[in-house]
């Protein structure tokens, strides 16, 4: 009997210190699975596999900032206090096309009425896979689907408890955390000339250039899965911008062969989308002050400094003549990217080239 009263008591108190912790994680909700912050508590966001979607469904927002790893750097206040709006942010690196609209289609389902979408295009983006990839690359699927039952990886979850409650606590009442800064890692980086050429690997040899309808299947999926968003949601204005590579990009995309691919998919992108009421398109990938600048602007070959993110905005914000798209411009936007996209590899690249690691074959 006494062994009897034991095994009880102790399944009891299995029980009850496993309902106290279930119930810390609902309370506090790190990850925003169920809730928004409780009051007091900031929206701490650092983590965007984990918190992304739980913010897109439970926030109170009418607009999206939605994009891949540059676009972390952007502060929602700016947005919000530019265009009149409360912003959260859609992250997923890489940025394919597929996984960001997944991404907005659960903002448009949360019931938030959404004004805005300002659209981080990536040009890699148009020859990404068009299926999704968040279950592939282990993103926590329990966060995503709509399965209660496998909630309890996140309920009883040891990391959760003991880790991701107290951070976001710490971060609130320890620490000046600027909900705005959501995802953001710029502050942590370095940005010069060292970082950039040191993290590019050049290719020891040119490729032939790709015919420009080798991913002409992605091409055409991926444009596709844009346009049913924009169609589907007239209501909501789509900022969509391309943002600018640095030069060592170019050099990458030519030695890879992908020049001509690249600037054939842009123009068809763009010729795509300009059509659109609720679209503006805005290209920033051939300002040279900004490419052409690695000794201040990139810590690698594409991710540019806060700076950089700062005069997106400002630029898009002000509907910025320089880099808005339209009909009439299209053409002569993607010819001048094909002009200084060969002038890099003729002649730019040069002074740089001593301080670049070539891959080994």
């Amino acid at each position: 009997m006494n062994y009897r009263k034991l095994l009880i008591r102790t399944l009891i108190l299995i029980a009850v210190f496993l309902g106290l912790a279930a119930t810390a994680v609902f309370l506090f909700d790190p990850f925003y699975h169920y809730h928004r912050p409780l009051p007091g508590l900031k929206a701490v966001l650092t983590e965007k596999e984990y918190q992304c979607i739980g913010t897109l469904k439970n926030f109170e927002y009418d607009a999206v900032i939605a994009g891949s790893s540059v676009s972390e750097n952007f502060n929602n206040n700016w947005f919000d206090e530019g265009f009149g709006c409360t912003s959260v942010k859609a992250i997923r690196s890489y940025g394919a096309t597929a996984d960001l609209c997944y991404l907005l289609d659960r903002a448009f389902d949360s019931g938030n009425n959404i004004r805005y979408v300002f659209y981080n295009l990536d040009p890699s983006s148009l020859m990404a896979d068009t299926g999704t990839t968040f279950e592939q690359t282990g993103c926590p699927m329990y966060l995503y689907d709509n399965d209660p039952f496998n909630d309890v990886r996140y309920l009883f979850n040891k990391d959760v408890l003991l880790q991701r409650i107290p951070y976001m606590i710490a971060r609130t009442y320890l620490d000046e955390y600027d909900e705005g800064t959501s995802y953001n890692w710029g502050q942590w980086k370095e940005f010069n000339l060292d970082m950039c050429t040191g993290l590019y690997l050049r290719h020891p040899r040119v490729s032939d250039m790709h015919d420009i309808h080798y991913m002409d299947e992605r091409l055409a999926g991926n444009i596709t899965m844009l346009k049913d968003m924009i169609s589907a949601h007239p209501d909501t204005e789509f900022i969509i911008y391309m943002p600018p590579y640095s030069m060592l990009w170019w050099d990458n995309v030519y030695r890879e062969g992908d020049t001509e691919f690249y600037l054939y998919a842009t123009r068809t992108l763009m010729n795509s989308l300009v059509g659109y009421d609720n679209v503006k398109l805005y290209y920033y990938m051939n300002d040279r002050d900004i490419i052409l600048d690695i000794e201040d602007n990139y810590m690698d070959t594409l991710h540019f400094s806060p700076e950089i993110n700062y005069h997106i905005y400002e630029t898009l914000r002000d509907d910025s003549e320089k880099y808005r798209v339209t009909e009439d411009n299209i053409d002569s936007r993607v010819d001048d990217m094909r002009e200084l996209a060969y002038e890099i590899t003729d002649s730019l690249m040069a002074p740089y080239i001593p301080l670049i690691k070539e891959q080994i074959e």
